[in-house]
């Protein structure tokens, strides 16, 4: 049997095991419920991920191009996120 591959913010939920600092959880337990927590943190995690994703193509950019502004480089965080929050997809991580 295959293992089916899912991206990233695709495919059922797993459980994982966390530890955040207590007045961590207490911070977002009161700032969105308990029963909200867990897509609160995937959400922060894709958020994450998708910056460091970012990141790694802009630092390939760099290589291949020369420097990028920081004018430039806001410009693209900002496409980056409208691109990827219509098409509902994420780019493969590298």
């Amino acid at each position: 049997m295959g293992e089916t591959a899912f991206g990233i913010g695709e495919g059922p939920a797993t459980r994982v095991s966390l530890s955040l600092p207590e007045g961590t959880a207490e911070a977002i337990r009161a700032r969105v419920g308990k029963r909200e927590f867990s897509a609160f943190i995937a959400e922060a995690v894709e958020r994450e991920l998708r910056g460091q994703i970012l990141d790694e193509y802009l630092a390939d950019y760099e290589v291949r191009k020369g420097p990028v502004s920081a004018q430039a480089r806001h410009r693209a965080r900002q496409v980056f996120d409208e691109v990827f929050a219509e098409e509902g997809e994420w780019p493969a991580a590298s």
